[in-house]
């Protein structure tokens, strides 16, 4: 099917309401578009390069937590938590108590991710995996009343104070099954010849378009991008996510889903969505300048004035950036050191300008690699 013959579904009327019935979307689809190709090219360009980043940098994994910490800040932003990187960095215990359960569903969030990459080493991408994920994402936090793990068995809708009210009421539960079944055998379909980011545009619409638990789709469905790119070894790290995109231009965000499924306009959609890889895979690419160049200058610049406590200061440096938020007790604990060690070593840094005190206090005090978390704020 061309791009621009799509279909996008059907109203099926229901008891005092329409719900939207998708067609299915397990077939080829020829992109035919000189914009959409222009793109899509530039895209790939793009993935590419930030690809080559995370082969060529040493230690790379170091900075992957950042990236989804980052992500599961943004994406739980779109669905109304107030965390922010700084407070999704921290240890519960220090946070207000008003603050706990949002940072609950952001660290929901990483230990999904975190699952279900691991998985893709045993799973291909499928309902299983995402099943999982959902309901880790779900464990005691909103939501977990609400089938964790399991596709809807009722009826849900965005949008409005009731059903009858709603913006969007997605397909039947009785249906929900089926199409999820065609969506997964589209993403591991190799007799057709889709381009693998057209791929991914289509199956994040028709997965959102389906909305197939009662909570959690939205990040359930952004987290599938990242996944289907890992899965693809189109990317070899988790580097690319789409939620910040989708978070600074959330009107156009939903505007073009429902475009797609009112008027068709798929093209519409699948412009955005190529916008927002293009845009995220250049600052992911800026962002890992930017750190090899913090790196190059702590290591070179400040570290070795500590004379023989350089190697000790080498391992603590690469234990910041994948924690730049500590304490002394973690220091001592991951360097294996006495806790006033810890301080001493925590203390040059500081010094040196690349820690700062957070807390104010003379006492349970933390300790910020400030200029490292700013990157991804």
């Amino acid at each position: 099917m061309n791009i621009t013959d799509f279909k996008s579904g059907q109203w099926i009327q229901q008891y005092q309401y329409k719900g939207f019935q998708p067609n299915h979307v397990n077939h080829t689809w020829l992109v035919d578009n000189e914009q959409l190709n222009y793109m899509l090219s530039r895209a790939n360009i793009l993935l590419g390069e930030l690809n080559a980043f995370s082969t060529l940098i040493p230690d790379v994994n170091f900075f992957i937590k950042m990236h989804i910490t980052k992500e599961a800040a943004n994406s739980s932003r779109i669905e109304g938590t107030q965390t922010n990187v700084e407070e999704a960095l921290q240890k519960v215990q220090d946070l207000a108590p008003e603050k706990r359960d949002d940072w609950q569903e952001v660290e929901n969030y990483v230990t999904a991710m975190n699952h279900a990459i691991d998985e893709l080493n045993k799973l291909p991408l499928c309902n299983r995996l995402l099943k999982q994920t959902h309901a880790i994402l779900l464990q005691n936090v909103r939501g977990e009343d609400k089938q964790p793990g399991e596709f809807r068995k009722s009826q849900n809708w965005i949008g409005g104070a009731a059903i009858n009210d709603a913006a969007f009421v997605p397909p039947h539960h009785n249906e929900v099954v089926d199409l999820m079944s065609d969506l997964e055998q589209f993403l591991h379909n190799k007799n057709i010849f889709v381009p693998d980011l057209i791929k991914i545009g289509i199956a994040h619409y028709q997965f959102e378009t389906i909305h197939p638990f009662c909570d959690g789709n939205g990040r359930i469905g952004r987290l599938l991008i990242t996944l289907y790119l890992v899965s693809e070894r189109i990317l070899c790290k988790p580097t690319l996510y789409l939620s910040e995109f989708f978070a600074k231009n959330k009107a156009l965000y939903y505007d073009n889903l429902m475009m797609a499924r009112h008027n068709s306009n798929l093209t519409q959609w699948l412009r955005f969505f190529l916008e927002g890889v293009i845009q995220t895979a250049e600052n992911s690419i800026d962002t890992f300048r930017k750190i090899i160049a913090i790196r190059n200058e702590i290591e070179h610049d400040k570290i070795t004035k500590l004379g023989k406590k350089t190697k000790t200061a080498q391992q603590f440096l690469m234990y910041l950036f994948k924690n730049p938020i500590v304490d002394s007790e973690d220091v001592s604990k991951e360097m294996k050191i006495s806790i006033s060690t810890g301080l001493r070593l925590i203390n040059d840094f500081i010094e040196l300008g690349i820690l700062k005190e957070m807390t104010g206090y003379k006492r349970n005090r933390n300790f910020m690699f400030k200029e490292y978390i700013h990157l991804f704020e």
